[in-house]
């Protein structure tokens, strides 16, 4: 059977199990099922069980369930307030005020995560209930949190990054420096956006409560002081060598108990609604992970990755022309695969053919981070727009409606990437 035949029908089944209400990762695997019963030899029930056992038992993962209690913790006590009304004074000063607190926080956690399911789960924790409360619109509140928790995927310490760095055998380090000033441009991006909008819409921002002079502001700034001292512990620890990622988790939780026990916010309540609510939180984003991994390797047995990027490489296109396939090509595939999953399975195939067109392998490792950070807000299978749907309790079609413009924003990355390629290779050429 043909390769479209064969995709068009797990497309068919996967809108059809989306559609009568099954979760989402029960559906993911349920696809994967059908794919790998139908058309590939190898039995599925086991290589189901083996592969949810494995995905739900990684340890890799255990950074994601610290991270999401350490959000909880934040959401819970004191922290979340005190961030605001330390970011508030310097931002309300701009065009749609309050809506910037998403983009700082997420460029700000994105430098301790690595992960973007990370940063939209703590930053929305803290974000969605203060800025509802605020009057800001649910649409601008839901939207620029999905857009600009991806940036967990290219600012550094990005997990992504590491899998490709192994794949394609360059310098990790220069990766990590690559990703800098394109997350930077991504979130500036993100925040004009936001400006433009609130300049044509006036009446649907809330107004400042209050003008404060230089003196008042630098006064409220001491609330950020217990959330730039939870961020800087979490993010020293990484970049000193103290502790890997998930140590640093560990470290960010321990840190955010400790913060809001001498704030006295902490009590008996918080800690066990904290607990529990991390624990709801990450067993929805596990078993997305998990159906996530299943279809992962019911693709990678059916070779409908390799078909397609087989596909690419033969058609023999100059450089621009391959580099516009290639986005096209994995914003495709992110429709159905995590990230991490693109990259593994397309690598081998691609990076020949990326080599031979003379393209540097380090700005391409931006170009396919930027990439999979769009697929992350791309439905049927974007994976921050689960994550908000967990959060939000929201209609997947109206979260990727909201998130729409940041996509594009991202494809006007994606352009200056291309037409100013020392935005990614400048950092990296001063090591």
């Amino acid at each position: 059977m043909s390769e479209v035949v064969i995709t068009t029908l797990l497309i068919v089944s996967l809108f059809a199990l989306l559609g009568s209400g099954v979760w989402i990762g029960l559906t993911l695997a349920g696809v994967a099922w059908i794919g790998m019963e139908l058309f590939s030899p190898r039995p599925a029930g086991d290589a189901m069980a083996i592969t949810i056992w494995g995905s739900a038992s990684s340890w890799t993962l255990t950074a994601l369930p610290l991270f999401v209690w350490m959000g909880e913790i934040l959401f819970r006590t004191k922290l979340s307030e005190s961030m605001f009304k330390g970011l508030a004074p310097w931002v309300n000063a701009l065009p749609g005020r309050l809506l910037h607190t998403n983009i700082l926080g997420c460029t700000i956690f994105a430098a301790v995560s690595g992960s973007s399911a990370a940063t939209c789960a703590t930053i929305g924790k803290m974000s969605i209930p203060e800025l509802s409360k605020r009057g800001y619109p649910a649409d601008k509140i839901v939207g620029s949190l999905g857009g600009a928790s991806t940036l967990g995927l290219l600012i550094p310490p990005s997990i992504i990054m590491i899998v490709y760095g192994v794949a394609a055998e360059v310098s990790i380090a220069k990766l990590f420096m690559a990703g800098v000033v394109p997350g930077l441009l991504l979130g500036a991006l993100f925040s004009g956006y936001i400006m433009v909008w609130a300049l044509f819409n006036p009446s649907q921002v809330p107004l400042s409560d209050t003008r404060l002079t230089l003196a008042q502001k630098l006064g409220e700034s001491r609330h950020l002081i217990p959330v730039v001292l939870l961020i800087g512990g979490v993010i020293g620890t990484i970049y000193t060598g103290i502790a890997t990622a998930t140590e640093a988790a560990a470290v960010g939780v321990v840190g955010a108990l400790v913060l809001s026990a001498a704030q006295g916010s902490l009590n008996w309540a918080t800690f066990r609604d904290s607990l529990l609510g991390a624990t709801r939180l990450y067993c929805m984003i596990a078993l997305i992970l998990s159906g996530a991994a299943f279809l992962t390797l019911a693709m990678g047995y059916i070779g409908l990755p390799r078909h397609l990027a087989e596909f690419v490489t033969g058609l023999n296109l100059s450089p621009v022309v391959l580099i516009i396939a290639l986005a096209l090509f994995y914003m495709l595939l992110g429709c159905f695969l995590d990230g991490i999953s693109m990259i593994v399975l397309t690598m081998g195939v691609i990076l020949p053919t990326v080599s031979a067109a003379g393209i540097d392998l380090i700005w391409f490792g931006v170009f396919v981070v930027i990439v999979v950070e769009m697929a992350q807000i791309t439905p049927p299978v974007g994976f921050n727009l689960f994550v908000l749907q967990g959060m939000t309790k929201r209609e997947i079609t109206w979260i990727a409606k909201v998130t729409i413009p940041y996509f594009f924003l991202m494809v006007l990355a994606l352009a200056l990437l291309w037409w100013f390629p020392q935005i990614a290779t400048w950092l990296p050429g001063r090591m």
